[in-house]
């Protein structure tokens, strides 16, 4: 099969530990290379897919070298908690300290995500995903909250960590300002955004710790779509915004995103 890109580069399978395979990919979106850690488990073709985003200062590896998400899955998996799904945890695009996944001028990082990445895991996988899911924790939870309400057709949920609403709160985490990012701002809020695509939004959760300094703009995420009538799940929990958080709570989305997977084969059947 020829490859949609100029060149992808993926882990050999002899030295592949704990099945995490690495993919290499040149991407059009913003003109260079982007990194994508891929958990595939041993499991019949084809998988749903979902697609984790990692926060400021990380990448590609974050979520399964300081969060282990693949041994979470695998174990919720062995308990039948959860079907087998791949995890494909690509990186930001890793401009600055971090890109937003938006797309401004230094390159399209929502693209990347939306168009590039799912092609890339498909290729690796060697089949289409079964369907695609999309989780971030921190300026990753805001990238899963705007790219999948935008892209509905394309995610059957969404679930988002401790997330950066507005992209001004962005401002806290890193040292470029994401207010020189252009274009529309209105885009730029998770709640506009939402709204803006309430029609074809997918099933919807998010959580933030009570000791989080991103939980007002969670709480009040929560009343906006709650006033508008916009169905999602929210909930809080002890902790605050760091790895231990994120580790523990990763496993709500996992279920979430299996209870979606059961109910569409259950339709099917």
């Amino acid at each position: 099969m020829r490859s949609a890109f100029r060149s992808l580069e993926i882990s050999d399978p002899r030295f592949e530990t704990e099945r995490l395979r690495l993919i290499t990919v040149k991407s059009r979106a913003f003109s260079g290379r982007g990194d994508i850690t891929l958990h595939v488990p041993e499991a019949e073709a084809p998988l749903p897919v979902a697609i984790l985003l990692h926060g400021v200062h990380g990448s590609h590896w974050a979520w399964a070298l300081k969060g282990g998400v693949h041994r979470t899955a695998a174990r919720l998996v062995a308990e039948g908690a959860i079907p087998p799904m791949a995890l494909a945890m690509p990186s930001d695009g890793l401009w600055g300290d971090g890109t937003g996944y938006i797309d401004r001028s230094e390159g399209d990082f929502e693209r990347w995500i939306v168009e590039d990445v799912p092609r890339a895991v498909a290729e690796a996988l060697g089949y289409p995903p079964a369907r695609l899911f999309l989780c971030g924790l921190s300026m990753g939870g805001y990238g899963a909250l705007r790219i999948g309400a935008k892209h509905g057709a394309r995610f059957a949920g969404i679930s988002a960590h401790s997330a950066i609403t507005r992209l001004e709160e962005l401002e806290d985490f890193v040292e470029e300002s994401p207010r020189l990012a252009g274009g529309r701002m209105q885009d730029r809020c998770a709640l506009r955004t939402i709204l803006a695509h309430r029609a074809t939004l997918p099933a919807l959760r998010f959580d933030c710790g009570v000791e989080d300094p991103l939980i007002a703009g969670n709480r009040m995420l929560h009343r906006q779509l709650e006033a508008a009538g916009v169905a999602h799940d929210y909930a809080e929990f002890e902790g605050g915004h760091d790895w231990s958080y994120w580790e523990a709570h990763v496993a709500d989305s996992l279920r979430f995103f299996g209870g979606i997977s059961r109910e569409r084969e259950s339709c099917i059947i």
